[in-house]
């Protein structure tokens, strides 16, 4: 039976603050947090399994992001249907140009 040993943190970092100034996180910055959370990998861990969770955490990103808009466009959809029908067209072709 062969070891192999990684170096894992004991405490895992639960609070982190991010704060923009006269604008919101966009979606790419918050696809980055969510797989920074999803993979993680030991500084010390063996080059070829480092390169492959780095690797790894570049599609998730590019998955979550993908998602991010879906959503972000859905909500946008129904926020315009909502507008339609309580007889806001002007302002529902607002948020559909947005």
């Amino acid at each position: 039976m062969s070891g192999a040993s990684m170096d894992l943190p004991q405490f895992a970092q639960l609070v982190e603050v991010n704060t923009t100034n006269n604008r919101g996180i966009p979606p790419a910055e918050y696809a980055r947090i969510c797989a920074d959370k999803i993979v993680s990998v030991s500084d010390t861990a063996p080059g070829p399994i480092r390169d492959q969770a780095h690797a790894f955490r570049q599609v998730v990103e590019k998955v979550v992001l993908h998602y991010i808009k879906q959503a972000i466009h859905s909500d946008r959809t129904t926020v315009y249907n909502a507008l339609k029908d309580a007889g806001h067209p002007e302002l529902a072709e607002m948020m559909r140009r947005l």
